[in-house]
C-alpha cells in the first residue's frame, strides 16, 4: 500500500488522527496528493532531523507543516496559478485575503489594516476570518508562521532599545 492509500485508510478508520509524512519523494504531485488525502504535514527525509520536533509540534496542534523547501516550491506554484487566474483548490485565498494576511503578519491591528486598505474594520474581520477558515489556522502566530513559510512576508530583525 502506498502512502496516499494508507493515509486515506487511516483517516477513514480514525478521523481524528493527524498524519505527518516522512518521505524521500518530493515531487509536487506526490506532496499535493498526500495533503489532499488528509496528511497534516510532509517532511523530506534529508531534512527531517532538523525539522522533526517542530513538525510534530505543529501537526499535534492541528496545523499543517511542510518542509520549508517544499512550502516555498508549492507556494510559487500556487502564486503562479493564482496570478494566471487558475485555482487548484477551493482553499485558495483571494487577493484581498492575501493582502490582509500580509498585514496581519506584519503585526498590524484590524484598525490599522482597515486604514491601510481603506476598508471598514468589519470587512477586515471578514477577510481575516475567511483566511483563518481556509487555512485552518486560528491564531495570529500561526498566520504569521504561515505567511513567513509561504514567503509572503520576510522575517524582520527585532528592534532593541539602546
Amino acid at each position: 500500500m502506498n502512502g496516499h492509500a494508507a493515509t486515506r485508510q487511516i483517516l477513514k478508520a480514525h478521523p481524528s488522527t493527524r498524519i505527518l509524512v516522512l518521505s524521500t519523494y518530493t515531487s509536487d504531485e506526490c506532496v499535493t496528493e498526500l495533503l489532499r488525502a488528509g496528511a497534516k504535514g510532509y517532511l523530506m527525509k534529508q531534512t527531517a532531523s532538523n525539522e522533526l520536533c517542530e513538525a510534530i509540534r505543529q501537526v499535534r496542534l492541528g496545523h499543517q507543516y511542510l518542509s520549508p523547501t517544499l512550502a516555498r516550491r508549492l507556494n510559487n506554484q500556487r502564486t503562479g496559478a493564482f496570478m494566471n487566474g487558475v485555482s487548484d483548490s477551493s482553499r485558495d485565498l483571494t487577493a484581498r485575503e492575501v493582502e490582509v494576511l500580509k498585514l496581519i503578519a506584519d503585526g498590524l491591528s484590524n484598525r490599522e489594516i482597515a486604514d491601510v486598505l481603506d476598508i471598514s474594520i468589519k470587512t477586515v474581520e471578514k477577510h481575516r476570518q475567511g483566511t483563518m477558515n481556509k487555512l485552518d489556522i486560528h491564531e495570529v502566530a500561526g498566520l504569521t508562521r504561515y505567511a513567513l513559510a509561504k514567503g509572503l512576508v520576510s522575517a524582520k530583525a527585532p528592534v532593541v532599545a539602546a
